[in-house]
């Protein structure tokens, strides 16, 4: 029977890695099968996965073209401790979308401005306009981390 994880969760960012990367490509990242990432992402033990381990596989999804899914589960436990200490009016979960629909306007804004061949360096991105790009990002992913962690805790 199916175990259920929680979204984001280390456990569920280990299954995903096992959805992501075939068992050869975990041999060669961690040295051990997919049989022991399996193992560790059994919500009902402990978790004893080595962090070079996690940031082996997830490197090893980077290059796959896919999103680090350890590195998300580790950005939702930190946002959750965070989280503790929010007021009550900022888990509505309609407030934060409207926040996040902004903040996704903000980054592609940015984008589109940083193409204009009217911009620093025409249709190519400055190194300024990368870090303002980064940064507009690092506020939306801040933002749907918060989605998920009102959904995970009010659903």
């Amino acid at each position: 029977m199916a175990k259920i994880r929680k979204t984001a969760s280390i456990e569920n960012g280990l299954m995903d890695v096992i959805k992501i990367l075939s068992e050869e490509e975990i041999q060669a990242a961690i040295g051990k099968g997919s049989s022991y990432v399996r193992k560790c992402s059994n919500p009902d033990l402990p978790q004893e996965i080595d962090h070079n381990d996690s940031f082996k596989l997830d490197k090893a999804c980077v290059l796959k073209g896919k999103a680090p899914p350890l590195l998300t589960a580790h950005e939702y436990m930190m946002a959750k401790e965070f989280d503790e200490i929010d007021t009550p009016e900022s888990k509505d979960i309609s407030q934060i979308l409207v926040r996040s629909t902004i903040l996704h306007g903000k980054l592609t804004e940015l984008i589109h401005h940083a193409q204009d061949p009217k911009s620093d360096k025409g249709v190519e991105i400055s190194i300024l306009e990368k870090k303002e790009i980064n940064e507009a990002i690092t506020d939306l992913e801040n933002k749907i981390m918060k989605i998920k962690m009102t959904i995970d805790t009010k659903f």
